[in-house]
């Protein structure tokens, strides 16, 4: 495994891509100038790059080693790249979040702790100074839920809508996702996702616990068994833990951005879901990079003594 972050980026996107057993080819009448993978992995890199078509088609032209690692002997055009992200379709970013699963959690584990939050992500090209200068509102965003392991922050399911939801709404799907993904034995959320039903679909379908602090109305009874048994018993140090979604939506959006450059929604639900991939291919990454600074150290001691 190389030193260098990009390459291992392509590295494992490579790895990640060819596992996942996505076709060469889209069809038997492809022209077969270049692969899926290979225009999937400069899709990728596109987003970890934090540029335009253009300019990761002009970047790849001057980087010879990441050529040669995705063994592309001709770079494509960028209208290339952005026809093959219109093509492409949204599950195989999904079967890619599936597989990438595979490389963080043995088989049958379960996950400690999940915590689930959402936010958003603008379409509109603006920033806030031009929309306040102008008067001008931007555009609406598109809402994001995920579920985070809490021990290993790796993003194990999401949901995504078009126009602002309620947050129980997502939950309901995000929650049976994520189960079924990677199993919890418990399950943390704010205020915005105290529900009964909620609850009951933690504990009687998924068979695990919730930790949901419960809105306190004055002059009116908790309701719900659930909900009681609760705020009777609420354990405010395990519910620290769902800081940690916080945290990874706050690297998702420093590393790659907040603002969506795709104007379509069907393409802006891709961008996201290459955000969610980039995030825990960084995870990986970061824990590569500790194992080689542990492996120069004790080379250097004991192999330069």
């Amino acid at each position: 495994m190389s030193a260098n972050r990009y390459i291992r980026f392509v590295e494992l996107s490579s790895g990640l891509i060819r596992d996942s057993r996505i076709p060469l080819f889209s069809s038997k009448f492809s022209k077969r100038t270049y692969t899926q993978h290979q225009l999937l992995i400069l899709l990728l890199l596109k987003e970890y790059l934090s540029e335009d078509y253009r300019d990761t088609v002009e970047l790849t032209e001057v980087m010879d080693t990441i050529r040669e690692k995705i063994q592309l002997n001709e770079v494509p055009h960028f209208t290339t790249l952005h026809k093959f992200c219109q093509r492409i379709r949204s599950s195989t970013f999904a079967r890619l979040l599936n597989r990438l699963m595979k490389l963080f959690y043995d088989w049958g584990e379960r996950i400690g702790g999940t915590a689930i939050d959402s936010t958003g992500f603008t379409s509109s090209y603006a920033s806030h100074y031009y929309s306040w200068r102008t008067g001008k509102t931007r555009k609406r965003f598109l809402k994001t839920s995920i579920s985070v392991d809490t021990e290993q922050q790796v993003i194990t399911g999401l949901k995504i809508s078009q126009h602002p939801v309620h947050d129980v709404i997502h939950a309901k799907k995000l929650l049976l996702q994520c189960h079924r993904n990677r199993p919890s034995d418990l399950y943390l959320m704010d205020k915005g996702y105290d529900s009964e039903d909620i609850h009951r679909l933690i504990h009687e379908v998924l068979d695990s616990d919730s930790l949901i602090p419960v809105r306190n109305r004055k002059r009116k009874q908790i309701s719900g068994y659930y909900r009681r048994a609760l705020a009777g018993s609420f354990d405010e140090r395990s519910y620290h833990l769902r800081n940690k979604v916080e945290t990874v939506f706050s690297v998702i959006k420093r590393k790659f951005g907040e603002s969506l450059k795709a104007r379509k929604y069907r393409l802006q639900i891709k961008e996201i879901k290459c955000k969610i991939i980039l995030y825990n291919i960084s995870r990986i990454i970061s824990s590569l990079s500790f194992l080689i600074l542990i492996e120069e150290f004790y080379r250097a001691r004991y192999l330069g003594s």
